[in-house]
């Protein structure tokens, strides 16, 4: 594939050829490359004026074409439908990709970080580091933690060895998510690069437009050819003035290329009521920034992320939204991977809960008599309720 970096296109010159086609062929490249430009307004009323009128299909001659107010409601709206959904495609396959990168560097620097501790701090040897670096794709977080935590309530390991062991099992689970993160950023790469490279459908464009399949097909053959000659005769200008030659292009597959480089438009979103509150929304994002939350449920919190809302959801292009990912983006943009960030985090993960005994002294506090008094003096004051008592009332 050419790259942008390597092409003799440029957006400015792909939108400059567009301009100057006549409003029809306007019209028609601004629709097939909707994700990139705007429709306006002077094009919607071209539109709806070019429209069949309904009075022709019913049989009725009509003497005059009035434009009015709700046809050109119509077809604004149909053009709304449809830009919002390639908008949000694209943005949403873009942030994806941003917030994956950064994911992925969070982790891969977070599991570097436990095995430094781990060489560093409790003298692993590198080749039991790089022991349960192999084993980190089948190691199981939950009971491995859960067998620690027994062995430490029942006082067979020292601090130190429990620390060991719990920043052994961190670095496992934060290779396992990396790998994770490699995965899915693959993935959403190909749907970037799909979201980049598709065009509108012919009957999507006929939907908007309101024209039949056969006339559409006709006018996007011939608007087309008009605008890869007016692109070829751009490119061949500066060519001739140089002398040089340009070289063999793809016009059409280069414009995608191109238009791609462009910066993606973003969206406003409003909360959508995932998690229940905003609140317990940014502190599970804040979670997933850190790598700090479960992986069992990681994934679906991913795609009901992903998704603009519960995954056990059915969802409308018109109320679906990317405010999860949106903040999602500004938390990791924000977040500080410095080796002592990471080291800190990590050892506040690995520090073991006090034993029961411990807590049950540190909650135990002395009765206040003082307290006592207050209380008798209350339920003198307001009485207390007997459940076998004039029907559980007082009075």
């Amino acid at each position: 594939m050419v790259t942008a970096t390597t092409s003799p296109l440029t957006p400015g010159m792909i939108e400059s050829v567009i301009n100057a086609l006549p409003i029809q062929a306007r019209i028609m490249l601004h629709l097939i490359l909707l994700q990139h430009f705007d429709v306006t307004d002077e094009e919607i009323n071209y539109m709806t004026m070019d429209r069949p009128d309904p009075r022709c299909v019913a049989g009725t001659k009509p003497t005059y074409n009035i434009l009015t107010q709700e046809a050109i409601k119509a077809v604004r709206d149909k053009r709304d439908q449809y830009l919002r959904h390639v908008r949000l495609k694209r943005e949403r396959t873009w942030l994806q990709c941003e917030c994956l990168k950064n994911l992925l560097q969070g982790r891969v620097a977070m599991a570097d970080r436990a095995a430094h501790l781990l060489a560093t701090r409790y003298n692993l040897a590198t080749d039991a580091i790089d022991s349960l670096k192999a084993e980190a794709r089948t190691a199981l977080y939950k009971p491995a933690v859960r067998a620690l935590d027994q062995r430490w309530e029942a006082g067979e390991i020292s601090t130190e060895d429990y620390q060991q062991q719990r920043l052994a099992i961190e670095m496992q689970a934060q290779l396992r998510l990396a790998e994770r993160y490699r995965k899915r950023l693959d993935l959403a790469e190909r749907e970037r690069h799909t979201a980049d490279y598709s065009s509108l459908q012919d009957h999507e464009i006929a939907h908007i437009w309101g024209i039949p399949a056969g006339s559409l097909a006709a006018r996007k053959v011939k608007h087309m050819t008009l605008f890869l000659q007016g692109l070829q005769a751009a490119l061949q200008e500066p060519a001739r003035t140089s002398g040089s030659s340009v070289p063999p292009l793809d016009l059409w597959k280069e414009t995608f290329t191109v238009l791609a480089t462009r910066p993606v438009e973003r969206s406003r979103s409003t909360y959508d009521g995932l998690e229940q509150t905003e609140a317990n929304l940014i502190e599970r994002l804040t979670l997933l920034a850190w790598g700090g939350i479960g992986e069992d449920v990681e994934t679906k919190f991913w795609l009901s992320m992903v998704q603009g809302g519960s995954s056990n959801a059915v969802h409308s292009e018109v109320t679906r939204n990317l405010f999860g990912i949106q903040r999602l983006a500004a938390i990791l943009g924000d977040l500080d991977l410095s080796p002592e960030s990471l080291d800190q985090v990590l050892l506040a993960r690995a520090t073991p809960k006090p034993r029961d005994e411990q807590v049950e002294l540190l909650e135990k506090k002395p009765t206040d008599p003082t307290n006592d008094m207050r209380e008798h003096v209350l339920k003198s004051m307001f009485g207390e309720q007997h459940p076998d008592l004039y029907g559980g009332g007082k009075w």
